[in-house]
């Protein structure tokens, strides 16, 4: 019996988590794709559906400038791209919905790169590269 009571409130915790989401996340129907090389970032996720969801990766960039490539189509919702660099100074942020382009000049070493989706449904793919 006190199995039980200790499980009950683990449960509405969980439930009450979930909902807080709002939304879907990211899950092996959606065949998420992260290469994260030095100085060569890619990420792709398919066949999104009402995501909301916020990843985050650390990245080495050995310059001082990224190109960012992005081929995503998005029919619903925002998805937001935020590049810091090694001394966190935000050198880019946009819509996973503009067309390609670069980083502000920044510091080498290890970056952050933040993938913010908003009720997103569509398909995402970008690549973040060093620019020599």
């Amino acid at each position: 019996m006190k199995r039980i009571w200790i499980s009950v409130p683990a449960l509405v915790t969980l439930g009450a988590l979930a909902a807080c989401g709002g939304g879907n996340v990211i899950g092996p129907d959606n065949q998420l794709q992260v290469g994260n090389a030095a100085d060569n970032f890619q990420w792709q996720a398919s066949n999104l559906s009402d995501v909301t969801q916020t990843l985050s990766y650390t990245w080495t960039n050995t310059g001082t400038l990224a190109h960012v490539d992005n081929s995503s189509s998005i029919t619903g919702g925002t998805a937001t791209l935020t590049i810091k660099d090694a001394a966190s100074t935000q050198v880019y942020s946009g819509s996973l919905a503009s067309p390609s382009t670069d980083t502000s000049a920044g510091t080498a070493g290890s970056w952050t790169i933040e993938v913010k989706l908003s009720g997103v449904t569509g398909t995402l793919n970008f690549r973040v590269q060093k620019t020599p």
